[in-house]
């Protein structure tokens, strides 16, 4: 009996003892918090940058890229703004606002640099595993809805973001776009698309593994999975103290002490944020939506559908119900994707808790919540309609898009969580906002990623602006500004309508990835494009 007693006690001082030595050890220089493709981004950034820092990233599942980041978990559409006519909508005079657009396109642009770049330096490899072109689709149907994308084509060709977009009311060009979606329709149906070559299908997924793998490479660099990240707290150094579970060891907490923390943990940001104590966390709160999509890998289907063709969502409908039907190239298999069916759960993650929504609630954000619900009704109305479906009435929808679709090709695909942002406005009232926001420490000590829709896909331009944010100084020496123009060619440029820097980023980018539209070899402005930029 006291051997028993005489071990656990042992047991319980080694334990004491590694947590103390933690607490007390040197902080290291970064602490990533979530293995999917923002904080490998930020990683990445990071080594390059800055390869003497020390930089630990701690992901609660037993891979990377496993929940928001995961290729099956997410449309893989690039959000280049080309075809999501959610992004253009209609004003009351009848124009249309294409404000917002180039924003996305050129934070595309970016990332489409920052992979380049990444395949420059043999940290990411082959670049078919990850990107390949597919052109994006807007189709539409109806007086209205045709009128609508002739003014919405229009008005995008004023701007060289969009050049090379075509127009189209023809049936006979439509098809040869899309096959599937105009076999098998009335021919008296008025129907429109434009058709955007330049898009492109990607996986995140393979994105973040191939850059988590490389960073491991890296001796000043540690990944630890099966880790929970349970705690955040300011120590009296101003560092932070993050506390540390153990999955795969009965949840055996550690503790690691950082100078700077990013939580980039998708839908479990939030909580996370909240735990850190920081003022400018105050107000916030997650409205959390699901995904389902109807999924075939039919080779007869999927052999005639190379585009993503995103639709008009009904009127009053949120921006998360755009339909569309995608072309997917996911982890070395072709698919074709349609949806997005709008599941609802409490869950933060796919693979969370039922109480996360509850857990997220405080004293700040519990009206503002409340609030959004009351000013939101249509989402309300939306959310149990799209519970109430059958499998007959998704397959109804489907064939809206694909009318001789075949049941027996396709399955139901339950995608990832997305928790939309709720937020208080100045005047301290809820608002339900769109897309991700970067919430930060007065001192940039501490960052979080929050939000949804575009992300992935604006990942690199995310991540520069979070460094520029929290990393002012280093941002602004020789030093980081020369390497951010190595790794970015158009730092510091604006691409917005600049046709000649958007012919060279292009030319560029669509080169080093081996997208069509590539020379048979580089041109020498090509070559020299980072030297000019």
């Amino acid at each position: 009996m006291k051997k028993h007693i005489i071990a656990a006690l042992c047991l319980s001082l080694s334990v004491l003892s590694v947590q103390a030595q933690a607490e007390d050890s040197a902080p290291v220089d970064v602490v990533l918090i979530g293995g999917g493709i923002m904080s490998t981004t930020l990683g990445t950034y990071l080594e390059e940058l800055e390869p003497d820092w020390t930089i630990a990233m701690y992901e609660r599942l037993d891979k990377v890229a496993e929940e928001s980041s995961n290729g099956w978990n997410n449309a893989g559409t690039g959000h280049s703004a080309f075809c999501e006519m959610n992004y253009t909508p209609e004003r009351e005079d009848g124009t249309i606002d294409v404000s917002k657009p180039p924003k996305i396109t050129e934070g595309f642009e970016i990332s489409r640099q920052f992979w380049a770049h990444q395949v420059k330096r043999g940290v990411l490899e082959n670049p078919h595993s990850f990107i390949n072109t597919t052109p994006h689709m807007s189709f539409v149907w109806g007086d209205d809805n045709v009128a609508y994308l002739h003014k919405r084509y229009d008005t995008m060709q004023q701007n060289a973001l969009y050049k090379g977009m075509q127009y189209s009311e023809d049936p006979a060009q439509i098809k040869q776009w899309a096959p599937l979606i105009m076999e098998g329709r009335d021919p008296s149906q008025k129907v429109a698309a434009t058709w955007m070559p330049v898009g492109t299908d990607v996986n995140y997924g393979e994105i973040t593994r191939q850059l988590a793998g490389s960073l491991t490479k890296h001796d000043r660099f540690t990944l630890s999975l099966n880790s929970e990240v349970r705690d955040i707290k300011r120590n009296d150094d101003g560092t932070w103290k993050v506390t540390v579970a153990d999955l795969s060891n009965n949840g055996q907490e550690t503790s690691v002490n950082a100078k700077f923390v990013f939580i980039g943990a998708g839908g479990a940001a939030l909580p996370l944020l909240q735990k850190s104590g920081i003022p400018e966390a105050d107000g916030y709160a997650g409205f959390p939506v699901g995904g389902q999509f109807l999924v075939t890998t039919n080779p007869e289907v999927v052999s005639r559908h190379n585009v993503k063709a995103y639709g008009k969502a009904a009127v009053g409908s949120p921006p998360m119900s755009v339909p569309h039907i995608d072309a997917r190239q996911i982890d070395g298999k072709s698919a074709v994707l349609f949806g997005p069916f709008a599941t609802f759960s409490t869950k933060f993650l796919k693979n969370g808790s039922l109480t996360d929504l509850f857990g997220s609630m405080t004293t700040s954000n519990t009206w503002p919540m409340a609030q959004v619900g009351m000013d939101h009704f249509d989402l309300v109305q939306y959310l149990v309609g799209q519970l109430m479906l059958s499998e007959d009435d998704r397959f109804e929808a489907l064939r809206e898009y694909y009318p001789e679709a075949r049941k027996a090709d396709w399955k139901l695909w339950t995608a990832g969580q997305r928790v939309q942002i709720i937020k208080k406005n100045a005047d301290g009232d809820g608002i339900l906002q769109f897309g991700t926001e970067v919430v930060s420490s007065e001192d940039g000590s501490i960052s979080a990623l929050l939000g949804a829709s575009p992300g992935a896909s604006t990942a690199a331009p995310i991540m520069l602006h979070l460094m520029e944010k929290v990393f002012k100084d280093k941002v602004a020496s020789e030093q980081w500004q020369a390497k951010l123009k190595e790794i970015i060619p158009s730092y510091g440029q604006s691409m917005d309508n600049n046709a000649e820097l958007i012919s060279q980023v292009r030319g560029y980018t669509n080169n080093v990835l081996q997208l069509e539209g590539a020379d048979a070899a580089p041109s020498n402005e090509e070559k020299e494009v980072t030297a000019q930029l």
